[in-house]
């Protein structure tokens, strides 16, 4: 069986959505850069497939949109929708058919523009999304503060000075990657309406903990809710690429994927499915998480990879040095793809090893990919 290798990982910069710098760029502007980006150092040949996750559209293909238009017209292409985890999900499709000996080269990732997308209706209420799980009182459908974020903090025991110390710990790591920076690697540049757009733009220079003290919770009927815009996740616009190989193609090797796993719950739970997934990926890996170097876990909301650390006994640490949901932003099906690209660079970056993506979803679902970075 050929083993699945990373062989290009690259992303765009992250907007801020509906007053960002990508504002007026489309889901199929992003992906056509990215892809063809990742497609410059390859022979278009050898492509078997363009594989896009993408949410909160409702038609097309963009994967084969972005391939017609990146300069691949032989390439098919193929839309997934696993929520926040489409990112992870479109790696893990890639993988598995390259260890299953069908493909050889397939382009993976995700694509969001939430500044773009179609603004759906049902029965009169603007702005509805297509909800993942049926409406519950102790789990609405459309307000993932108190369904994933607010459940989280209860069922973990995290209060609100714990969710806004790792909300600004996250801001402080993002905007000291960007001074540093480290992602200057894994970023494309877009040509935009509003200009040349070269750097993440969502973290927060100004942040403190007094400013994060002060915000109003998002449900103040709710007795002791701890959640805010500050220590929650970001709408934000970006897409993100990875070309995964196999392993005798000859390429040069970035990293390796070791294993997968996607994972469910009740969808009260859907924050604390990172918990499950962690170690069932290392699992199937024939690891554990003594072997882990960096944790990507998204911060869909701060509770999320706070929980996880606290369930699993993760050294903080080692989890999202770089910031994520609260400070990069959350374009929410590429995420997955964007803190895989990111955990690989890291981890080149300070030498090789293990690295674990992981993240919940919509609707109680939850999933983490494991990949090995070989020293130089």
């Amino acid at each position: 069986m050929p083993e699945a290798v990373i062989v290009a990982a690259l992303r765009t910069p992250i907007g801020t959505a509906f007053k960002g710098t990508l504002r007026d760029t489309t889901a199929h502007e992003l992906a056509e850069r990215v892809v063809g980006a990742v497609a410059e150092g390859l022979d278009p040949d050898r492509v078997d497939d363009v594989v896009l996750a993408e949410s909160h559209y409702g038609g097309g293909v963009v994967a084969r949109h972005a391939a017609l238009t990146a300069g691949l017209p032989n390439v098919p292409g193929l839309a997934l929708n696993r929520h926040c985890a489409g990112g992870l999900a479109a790696v893990q499709t890639a993988a598995a058919s390259i260890r299953a000996g069908m493909d050889r080269l397939v382009l993976a990732g995700g694509v969001q523009s939430l500044s773009t997308a179609p603004r759906l209706t049902f029965r009169g209420a603007d702005g509805w999304v297509p909800p993942s799980h049926p409406d519950r009182p102790d789990a609405p459908h459309l307000d993932m503060s108190v369904t994933v974020g607010w459940n989280t903090a209860v069922r973990a025991g995290i209060g609100r000075a714990e969710l806004d110390e790792w909300a600004l710990r996250s801001h402080r790591n993002a905007v000291r990657a960007l001074d540093e920076g480290r992602f200057k690697d894994e970023t494309v540049p877009l040509d935009t309406p509003h200009g040349v757009f070269t750097a993440d733009e969502h973290p927060r220079r100004d942040t403190s903990a007094g400013k994060l003290a002060r915000l109003k919770p998002l449900h103040p009927e709710i007795a002791g809710f701890s959640i805010t815009a500050g220590n929650a996740s970001g709408a934000n616009d970006a897409a993100a690429l990875l070309a995964v190989a196999d392993d005798r193609s000859g390429l040069p090797v970035l990293a390796t994927v070791r294993a997968w796993a996607s994972v469910a719950a009740d969808p009260a739970e859907t924050g604390l499915t990172p918990v499950q997934a962690i170690p069932k990926a290392l699992g199937r890996a024939g690891m554990s998480v003594a072997d882990v170097a960096l944790f990507e876990i998204n911060e869909a909301f701060a509770s999320v990879p706070v929980a996880a650390i606290h369930r699993l006994g993760l050294d903080a640490d080692t989890v999202n040095v770089n910031g994520s949901g609260c400070s990069l932003g959350h374009p929410v099906a590429a995420s997955g793809a964007r803190m895989l690209v990111t955990l690989v660079h890291e981890l080149r970056r300070r030498g090789g090893g293990v690295g674990v993506a992981s993240m919940c979803a919509g609707g109680g679902m939850g999933s983490a990919v494991v990949v090995e970075v070989p020293a130089p």
